[in-house]
């Protein structure tokens, strides 16, 4: 353990950096192999040619390991300058009130981790993930990587070479938890990567609600934060995730998220994009099972100078199978935002049925929204239902709204509140009430701008 506290890891990615990552946390013989194979081809498959411009994104510059401190399992225990940080977000006082569990990860471990008795006599495992891989090795190897591959893509590669933390979550059968869990990812520090592991393992007729929230302070330097989300719903389960993120401006919020559901198992992802520089982020799921369904809501802001680019993934493989899709995305001061989405209904997918929204706001003349949708289906039973619209803020509705009294910040946040409130009344109420005050912060942040 000391070694970690002493080590002053270089900026660059090298097969060196990955040994060592993997020998500071004691690592079996496979993983550290997985690691090697996943760096290799993410050197091999070096090049990104579509999306965002991330041509200035320097891997040679980023620290892709930082230790924060040991583990703690009391709030008190936590280093003060830490502590400090999470206390001014207000991560204690939400476990206190609305979570069954909380862990808050800083830089690339997880520094404090809590789950409450009640839910731990019931048999859930709510670990950080280092710690699962040491406590259930056979379980994490059956799961790890099989739902997204190193190979699935070039960030993927890179998250499962340079892994650090994240949360690993197992609901036994019939298990119904009522009350969310969180984790919370900070980075605190210039030029650093975080690539934190999520994987969640709902077993039949279980039910869990895990929320996750990011945020970063601005530096004039970039960083990275790319991580990997793996879920499997056996037959029946019921998963929602939630995630509201609100990086700084110098982030490169490059994820990975998929789920699989089994048979009448329901998958929700509700995801909330306010912050970073470049966002690409598509939760998908496979619906494998009969009868199996799969809701995404999504909520996108690009503000000056920022891209986000997000939207998800549906591939429908059981019969009468149902997705959803509804995006918000919200541009202004030449933000640019972009829905990006696929569904496919294979053709054994016999009276599956998917619908998909999407909707932009432009707030201004600088503002740009783009949509680039594929749809497709294999089989005649089957419906696909695609709807868009792009509207703009108009002059008269500003005029109306400030002649009942209302300043044009004021105006301007009443109109997106009503456009995302499909959004916000899906989020438990603290957590609508915080996504609601980002937004008016962001909106008075851009006026200062």
């Amino acid at each position: 353990m000391s070694r970690k506290r002493k080590k002053q890891f270089p900026k660059g990615l090298s097969e060196k950096t990955v040994r060592e990552i993997s020998k500071i946390k004691d690592e079996p013989d496979w993983m550290l192999k997985v690691r090697l194979e996943a760096y290799h081809y993410f050197e091999d498959h070096y090049d990104h040619k579509w999306g965002p411009d991330l041509s200035a994104l320097n891997f040679d510059k980023i620290k892709y390991y930082a230790y924060a401190g040991e583990k703690k399992n009391t709030w008190e225990e936590v280093p003060s300058e830490i502590k400090d940080t999470f206390d001014q977000l207000g991560i204690p006082e939400v476990e206190r009130k609305y979570l069954a569990g909380l862990t808050t990860q800083y830089e690339s471990e997880a520094i404090y981790h809590n789950l409450k008795e009640r839910w731990q006599s019931l048999g859930i495992l709510f670990e950080d993930t280092d710690t699962a891989l040491k406590k259930y090795p056979e379980h994490f190897k059956e799961y790890f990587g099989k739902l997204i591959p190193y190979t699935d893509n070039k960030f993927a590669a890179l998250n499962t070479a340079v892994w650090s933390g994240g949360t690993v979550i197992y609901v036994p059968r019939g298990v119904q938890l009522p009350m969310p869990v969180q984790t919370y990812f900070r980075i605190n520090t210039e030029q650093m990567g975080q690539f934190e592991r999520t994987l969640i393992i709902a077993e039949e007729e279980s039910n869990i609600h895990y929320i996750e929230g990011c945020t970063a302070p601005q530096y004039m330097t970039n960083s990275l934060h790319s991580a990997v989300v793996e879920i499997f719903l056996k037959k029946t389960a019921q998963v929602r995730y939630t995630t509201i993120q609100n990086w700084s401006k110098n982030i490169y919020n490059l994820v990975t998220k998929r789920a699989i559901a089994e048979e009448k198992a329901v998958m929700e992802w509700v995801d909330c994009n306010i912050g970073s520089k470049v966002t690409m982020k598509y939760p998908s799921v496979i619906l494998k099972g009969d009868n199996s369904k799969a809701y995404l809501l999504s909520m996108n802001l690009a503000d000056s100078d920022q891209n986000i680019d997000a939207g998800g993934k549906m591939l429908h493989i059981g019969e009468n199978s149902t997705s959803i899709i509804d995006s918000k995305s919200i541009s202004r001061k030449n933000g640019i935002s972009t829905y990006r989405g696929t569904v496919n209904i294979s053709e054994k997918a016999k009276n599956a049925r998917s619908f998909i929204n999407c909707e932009s706001l432009l707030i201004d003349d600088e503002s740009v929204a783009f949509s680039y949708p594929i749809d497709q289906t294999s089989n005649s039973s089957s419906t696909i239902e695609h709807e868009a619209s792009v509207s703009k803020i108009s002059r008269d509705q500003l005029l109306y709204l400030q002649s009942r009294g209302l300043s044009k910040r004021e105006a301007t946040q009443l109109i997106v509140s009503g456009f995302i409130s499909p959004i916000v009344e899906q989020l438990p109420t603290e957590y609508a009430i915080e996504l609601e005050r980002l937004i008016e912060l962001s909106n008075i942040r851009s006026e200062r701008d």
